[in-house]
């Protein structure tokens, strides 16, 4: 019994701090939404001032100098001496592995000779 009565007492507690807060929603409504209003306009404003600033900053754009495409070519020259390099470098390297297979005491030779004495 003495649960019920507390639970009941709990139950009215809450309804009447709902009655209240919704009384006082109700007195205080148009002040609540003016608030709000400026707030948000405020905000607004705020907003439109710091886009228009950004805006009228002037963005520096520089021309690409001559020299990246000096560069460009350098590097592409790069490029394909490089590839030729590399072809090169893969037929040593299948003619040594031919050589190994015909001939495998002149293939230990040459790698001997290539590791040691070219340097």
């Amino acid at each position: 019994m003495m649960k019920i009565m507390h639970i009941t007492k709990e139950i009215f507690n809450i309804y009447t701090k709902q009655k209240v807060m919704k009384e006082f929603i109700q007195k205080y409504q148009k002040a609540i939404v003016g608030t709000g209003a400026v707030s948000v306009l405020l905000i607004c404003y705020y907003q439109q001032k710091e886009l228009s600033k950004l805006r009228s900053e002037q963005i520096k754009v520089y021309n690409v100098p001559a020299a990246v495409d000096s560069l460009q070519s350098t590097i592409d020259s790069l490029n394909g001496e490089v590839f030729i390099l590399q072809t090169q470098n893969g037929r040593y390297e299948l003619s040594l592995e031919h050589l190994y297979e015909v001939n495998p005491k002149a293939g230990k030779e040459f790698t001997n000779f290539m590791e040691n004495e070219t340097e």
